[in-house]
């Protein structure tokens, strides 16, 4: 059944992080991945699905793990892998909890930097949505291109433009 006692799960991911082991979320899809930003901010190594937030949230061999949820032996030989290299360096396990998840989310995913987000997209979309007569669906769109543009790695490779 769903966990939706706070308090309770902020203990259960204290246990798991106490005794070295590692959060796992295998969805399909995960719309944002709450869970798996909760899970880094206790310090769990984290293995979540590549679909969806997860995918953002977590940058693979560093901070955590992409899964495929189709290929649940991908999965385990990925599980596999991480246990027997923290069995032979204990200090792996720190690498990619501590130094990985926490930093990444410090960085990227704290209360602060989510409302400075919030408000700042807030403002863009309320100024277009004021000074234009576009509708929903170009409004969405052109937000999506700003948002493609800044948090996906696909836009990295495409070129600058170049005054001539």
């Amino acid at each position: 059944s769903s966990q939706i006692n706070r308090v309770r799960n902020g203990e259960l991911y204290r246990v798991i992080c106490d005794t070295k082991g590692a959060f796992v979320q295998p969805a399909v899809y995960e719309a944002f991945g709450l869970t798996v930003v909760e899970a880094m901010a206790t310090g769990l190594p984290t293995f979540a699905t590549l679909n969806g937030g997860p995918a953002e949230i977590i940058v693979h061999g560093k901070s955590g793990f992409h899964i495929d949820p189709y290929h649940g032996e991908g999965a385990a030989d990925l599980l596999v892998e991480f246990f027997e290299k923290v069995k032979s360096d204990p200090s792996h396990w720190d690498k990619i909890s501590l130094k990985g998840g926490l930093q990444r989310i410090e960085e990227k995913y704290t209360w602060q930097i989510y409302s400075q987000r919030l408000l700042t997209l807030t403002g863009v979309y309320g100024f277009w949505k004021h000074v234009s007569n576009l509708d929903r669906l170009e409004s969405r769109r052109y937000l999506e291109m700003f948002y493609a543009l800044k948090y996906r790695k696909s836009a990295e490779s495409v070129p600058l433009a170049v005054e001539e």
